[in-house]
């Protein structure tokens, strides 16, 4: 009974020595990011017959 307490206890002993390490470093170089974006809309408008006449008459589009 008391071999296996003793091996037990070597056992302990020895895997505590096998504890990970975790490490975080910056990288060295910064972190760039390029983007390429294209944007295109279209904006569609309906309106009334009495407003349409009303804006081709003032000529503001």
């Amino acid at each position: 009974m008391r071999i296996n307490r003793m091996l037990l206890l070597a056992g302990c002993l020895s895997l505590g020595g096998c504890v990970p390490r975790i490490e975080v470093t910056a990288p060295k170089e910064p972190i760039t990011i390029n983007m390429n974006v294209k944007i295109e809309h279209e904006i569609h408008i309906k309106v009334d017959k009495d407003v349409e006449a009303l804006l081709k008459d003032q000529n503001l589009f």
